[in-house]
């Protein structure tokens, strides 16, 4: 047997739901950037679950659909008040989709109807799951879905109680598609294992949440922005980095194991970052990212990948830190969903192998005999 650690380079299974091939990243065959600048986020979670763009009369069902469903059950509201006021909030978001499964009476049917149901469910209710945690834990009462919004109009209001200008929730929107599937990263991978046991669709999207919350997936983006913290000026930037480089010490959103011409979406979160920044009247997070680019970008050929600018994004969007990593939950849950019923269509026990480096030939001794 051959070890690749990391499984880098390996071919675990064959998809249709996305593709990086020469560093060019596409959903369905259709590339990032034509999808960020043309396709709202509902497109895109339709193009993923049916593998084709929809038109008036089927963007119109999906938007019904995830309206009738973004309300959470009263056990789930009472679920998150139990939890710690300081408790992770992505710890949080797995407990409460988790539990989410105990409340729907199709959890466990595996035919493609339902499953696809239940990822309209999952979809749904995520955003109003994060939104609400977001709120108990500082005392206020969660605010119910608006009827007929869109994801991250949504999203926003839930969160703040306050219509979202414009121009945030078409920042979120993009956020949102940029972030929505991603081939056979960590998250997708754990969801594809969990699944291919014949577990059900929470099982996999729990265990993918699980894996997002890492700082080497997911949470990234939270530690470029505490890192952006811990600078706390441009006067600070190129002593903060040059002493990060000279110590040959990770900086936080930058490369990508599977681009080597930098990450296609990070261009189209800058210009966000940069647009944000304008409205707000505060271009200080924009600015400091794009003085470190420069230097890691000059002095290590790194480019920054989709984490770096989201970080800038979301604060200028007055999202918490905390929350950056739901909220890349928020849009990933479509196509991990995505991937399952994927993998439901054509179903293989996911059982690698391990080579063994341990100790051979050992001998049971009496206990007594034992050092």
């Amino acid at each position: 047997m051959t070890v690749t650690k990391g499984l880098e380079g390996i071919v675990a299974t064959t998809s249709s739901v996305s593709s990086i091939i020469d560093g060019v990243l596409t959903y369905r065959g259709y590339d990032i950037d034509d999808l960020a600048e043309n396709a709202s986020y509902e497109e895109v979670v339709y193009l993923l679950w049916n593998g084709k763009l929809p038109n008036r009369e089927e963007l119109n069902g999906l938007l019904k659909d995830l309206s009738d469903n973004a309300s959470i059950p009263q056990q789930v509201v009472d679920l998150l008040r139990s939890f710690p006021k300081e408790a992770n909030s992505m710890a949080a978001l797995r407990s409460a989709v988790s539990a989410l499964a105990l409340f729907d009476a199709e959890a466990h049917a595996f035919d493609i109807d339902t499953n696809k149901r239940i990822a309209i469910r999952l979809q749904a209710k995520l955003p109003t799951i994060v939104a609400a945690f977001a709120r108990v834990r500082q005392g206020l009462e969660p605010i119910a879905p608006k009827a007929g919004a869109k994801v991250a109009e949504n999203f926003l209001y839930m969160l703040t109680g306050k219509e979202p200008d414009a121009v945030a929730i078409e920042a979120l929107d993009k956020a949102l598609v940029l972030h929505a599937d991603h081939e056979l990263n960590a998250s997708t991978f754990a969801a594809r294992v969990t699944v291919a046991t014949l577990s059900d669709m929470y099982s996999g999207v729990t265990s993918a949440i699980g894996a997002l919350r890492g700082p080497l997936h997911g949470g990234a983006n939270e530690a470029v922005m505490a890192m952006l913290e811990d600078i706390g000026s441009m006067d600070n930037v190129e002593a903060y980095v040059q002493d990060k480089l000279d110590k040959k010490e990770k900086i936080m959103g930058f490369g990508h194991r599977v681009y080597k011409n930098g990450d296609p979406r990070a261009k189209h979160l800058q210009k966000m970052s940069r647009e944000l920044g304008k409205l707000t009247g505060d271009m200080k997070w924009y600015e400091m990212s794009i003085q470190i680019e420069d230097i890691v970008t000059g002095q290590k050929g790194l480019k920054p990948n989709v984490d770096f600018y989201s970080a800038s994004v979301y604060t200028a969007l007055e999202i918490p830190r905390d929350l950056f990593t739901p909220i890349f939950a928020i849009s990933r849950v479509s196509g991990w969903t995505a991937h399952i019923l994927e993998q439901y269509e054509n179903n293989r026990l996911i059982r690698p192998r391990a080579e063994y480096v341990g100790p051979t030939d050992q001998k049971v001794v009496p206990i007594d005999q034992r050092k």
